[in-house]
């Protein structure tokens, strides 16, 4: 599957393309509406990300200009909270609308379930858990499990550890993570990371001191062990 990608803020696009390929989809990338439309109808992607704020030509003039020839989903990115700002994206053509900052693992749920719709997705169910060793996640409640025993992890913890457990033995350095779990809400602080890490491997491992699962490879980053 094919996305487009278009946002005029290069570390952001460049964390969804790291993301987005990562599922193992092609992506295709652009930095105003003008572009967003060109790409549209030379590369036929199955799916566009679209920012509002854009120079040259905005996202719901970009969304409009798309309609005239295209029914492709569309998801807008925007800075603004306001539900007239939402509704008058959908007016525009927009299929879905999501709010900066973002999880990208959201993003990422939000790109399955259109194109889902649009019946360009796998036609298999969703995995509803993902076990790996003695840790369980729950993907619809998400929850996490220890030997069967409910961890009690905040929303980000369990969005870390989803990531890793996604990928194992992928190793992935503090600036990936933060791009890939944080978006780019606190970019500035790569020390968040570790803490989360410490955090999971107290409350999932059964010796945090000595990690059977959530690993360092030192002076690179953290994986999961499979």
């Amino acid at each position: 599957m094919k996305i487009l990608v278009v946002d005029d803020e290069a570390l952001l696009v460049k964390g969804i393309r790291f993301n987005l390929q990562n599922e193992g989809y092609e992506v295709i990338t652009g930095s105003d509406g003008l572009e967003a439309v060109q790409l549209v109808q030379e590369e036929q992607p199955d799916l566009v990300v679209l920012d509002v704020m854009m120079p040259n030509m905005d996202g719901l003039q970009a969304c409009d200009k798309i309609r005239e020839f295209s029914d492709i989903p569309i998801i807008l990115l925007t800075a603004k909270t306001d539900d007239m700002d939402k509704l008058m994206g959908f007016d525009h053509g927009a299929d879905d609308y999501l709010t900066k900052p973002f999880n990208i693992l959201e993003l990422k749920a939000r790109i399955r379930a259109l194109l889902r719709r649009a019946g360009g997705g796998t036609n298999a169910a969703p995995a509803k858990e993902l076990t790996i060793g003695s840790i369980t996640l729950d993907l619809d409640a998400r929850n996490a499990y220890r030997a069967g025993v409910l961890a009690d992890l905040t929303a980000k913890e369990f969005d870390v550890i989803e990531f890793l457990m996604r990928n194992p033995n992928r190793v992935y350095s503090r600036e990936a993570l933060l791009d890939t779990i944080w978006a780019y809400e606190y970019r500035s602080d790569i020390r968040t990371v570790d803490v989360h890490i410490r955090r999971l491997r107290e409350k999932l491992e059964e010796n945090p001191a000595q990690p059977k699962y959530i690993m360092t490879k030192w002076g690179v980053g953290y994986y999961f062990r499979k």
